[in-house]
């Protein structure tokens, strides 16, 4: 069974959608929280992106692998850095981590696949 990523994050962002007009106070405070941990200080937000994947993979979240591989992707993160940030959740997460980093490697692959024909219109359009 292959996961569709892309569609799912879609999916997921009308059921959030719905959490955040059930839950407005909350999902506020969530999003408050989100944009403070990503506000570029000694880290930049490609590689915040990474560390949540790995944190992803490791507490086995397919939903977080999902958004951070989109995000990463979004960022730039290079295939290399993917699977190396993948090495570090593996080695944190043991056995399951090995699974999930293979749900994450995936998704960095579908989210990267949708991106290419984009960039390489915009390169021939230069």
């Amino acid at each position: 069974m292959t996961t569709d990523w892309p569609a799912l994050t879609k999916s997921l962002s009308a059921t959030l959608r719905e959490m955040r007009g059930g839950a407005p106070d909350v999902m506020k405070a969530f999003s408050g929280l989100a944009q403070a941990a990503l506000r570029t200080d000694a880290l930049d937000t490609k590689t915040k992106e990474l560390i949540a994947l790995a944190i992803g993979v490791a507490v086995r979240c397919d939903d977080c692998i999902a958004f951070h591989a989109k995000a990463a992707v979004d960022q730039g993160a290079s295939r290399e850095e993917v699977l190396e940030t993948l090495g570090m959740a593996i080695y944190m997460g043991a056995g399951p981590s090995v699974m999930y980093a293979a749900h994450a490697l995936e998704a960095y692959k579908q989210f990267d696949d949708g991106r290419k024909p984009r960039d390489q219109a915009a390169a021939a359009s230069s």
